[in-house]
Formats: C-alpha cells, sequence, structure tokens
C-alpha cells in the first residue's frame, strides 16, 4: 500500500512538472521557427525551419545592451535596499522592545491586503511633488519597505535564541555589532531567499516603471519589449523571443541561487 501511495504521488509530481515545464518548452521553440509557423510547431521543428530572425529583429530595433543594463541595475538596486531595510526592521520587530512594536507590526500586516496598484497614483502624484518622475529613483521608491520582507526576516528571527544575543550583549557588543557580527549570519538563508523575491519582481516588474518612465532610454526591458511588440500584436514568434530574453536571465538567477532559496523557505518560523 505504501509503495502505491509512493508511485501515486511521484505520478502526480512529475505531471505536474511537465505541466510547468511545457509552457516554457513551447515559448523557447517558438522563437526559434520562422514567422507563423508556431500554429504548426511539431511539424516546424521536424522539419528543421529554424531561424534566429526573431532575435535579430530585437537586437536591431532595441538597444538590448542598454536596456538590459537598466533592468539589471534597477533589479540589483531595489534587492539590496530591501534586503537592507527589510533585515533592520524584521530583526527589529522579532528582538528589541519599544513601544507599540506589536501593534505597529500588526498594522504593517494590514497593509498586506492592500493591493498595489491602489496606491499607485497617490505615489506618483508625490514623486511628481519631489521632482522624481521619470527618474531611477522614482522606480525604486516602492522597493524602500517591503512589508512582505520584514514580515519574512521578522519571522525567521524569532527562531535566533535569545541567549546568544544576551551573551553577546554581556560581552559589551553593542547593539550595531551584535547585528553585523551574530545577526546577519543567521539571517542569511531568508535574506537570500528575499533577495531572489525581490530581484524576480522588479525584473519582471512592467507596470511601475510604465507609469514612472516617459524617456524610451531609461526603459526596462519588459516595458521596452512590450513597445516594440505592440508594433507585432500578430507577430507570435517574435514575442515568444521577447519572453525567452526576459525570462531567461531569473531563471539562470534562481538555479543558482535555488539551495539557499529553498533552505530559507523550509526553515523559516511561522509562529508568533
Amino acid at each position: 500500500m505504501r509503495a502505491l501511495r509512493s508511485l501515486v504521488l511521484h505520478a502526480v509530481l512529475i505531471g505536474a512538472a511537465i505541466l510547468t515545464v511545457l509552457p516554457l518548452a513551447w515559448m523557447l521553440a517558438a522563437s526559434f521557427v520562422p514567422r507563423g509557423a508556431s500554429s504548426d510547431l511539431v511539424a516546424s521543428l521536424g522539419a528543421g525551419a529554424l531561424t534566429l530572425e526573431h532575435y535579430r529583429t530585437l537586437f536591431g530595433r532595441l538597444d538590448l545592451a542598454r536596456t538590459i543594463a537598466n533592468s539589471a541595475g534597477l533589479a540589483a538596486a531595489a534587492t539590496v535596499l530591501s534586503v537592507g531595510t527589510s533585515a533592520l526592521a524584521g530583526y527589529a520587530f522579532a528582538k528589541l522592545r519599544f513601544a507599540g512594536r506589536d501593534r505597529i507590526f500588526r498594522v504593517l500586516l494590514a497593509t498586506l491586503v492592500i493591493p498595489g496598484q491602489v496606491g499607485m497614483l497617490p505615489l506618483f502624484l508625490l514623486l511628481k511633488q519631489l521632482g522624481l518622475v521619470n527618474t531611477y529613483a522614482g522606480v525604486l521608491v516602492p522597493t524602500l519597505a517591503s512589508v512582505f520582507g520584514i514580515f519574512l526576516v521578522r519571522q525567521y528571527a524569532l527562531s535566533i535564541p535569545q541567549s546568544l544575543l544576551d551573551a553577546a550583549r554581556i560581552d559589551g557588543a553593542g547593539e550595531l555589532r551584535i547585528f553585523a557580527r551574530v545577526v546577519l549570519p543567521l539571517l542569511r538563508p531568508i535574506l537570500v531567499t528575499l533577495a531572489i523575491f525581490t530581484f524576480l519582481g522588479t525584473w519582471n516588474d512592467f507596470l511601475w516603471p510604465l507609469v514612472v518612465l516617459t524617456d524610451d532610454r531609461l526603459y526596462t526591458l519588459p516595458v521596452a519589449l512590450a513597445n516594440l511588440l505592440g508594433e507585432h500584436v500578430q507577430d507570435v514568434e517574435l514575442m515568444m523571443a521577447g519572453a525567452v530574453l526576459t525570462v531567461a536571465p531569473v531563471v539562470a538567477l534562481f538555479a543558482a541561487l535555488q539551495r539557499h532559496y529553498m533552505q530559507g523557505i523550509v526553515t523559516t518560523g511561522l509562529r508568533e
């Protein structure tokens, strides 16, 4: 009976993996066939009708080196800012005592149920008053404080033994030194997990950069590809090539860091 359950479980997992990978494989294959051939993709691949014309079109019409650099720079900056503020705030909410700590944390959690699109208009008007529209600083403002990141770090930091922190204080270490020398190394798994979340979210973000940026020289990759593909709505193969260019870097990043990601997810505490 146990062997049967194991067989069924593995069959379900394999089926789920196939369903997950199949759209990505179709996207990759469709990006290499001639225009209009994706409607009969199997026959096109069987006939060996492969081409790089769609990638040439993308590189010819877009300054992809600059656009990819824009996306990578913004994603890296957003990751550093978000992870830094989340680590400091999450540790404070977990281990430091101050007036109203729990009430403030509950208010922060309540904001998670508010869709991000609701705050876009007031945030845009605020950035306009500050002169940050059409600047990378304006794009980075929403990443300065991540409620989800604070929650994630706080839950993980609850598992750090209080005796370890008290021993460091008895030895004369200040709070900043304790955070840098003791807490940060222990938070590494969850910080890597948060960094992956933040980088992927910023890299793939389309709506906010579209709202804030007006200069095409500042466009991120999703916005630049959307503007180009708007001229080629029926060119499915070109759209798939653009999707491959967008997805490939983040898939490579996730594959490289998946061990740390899984460690962070598995060991994150979910207790108060």
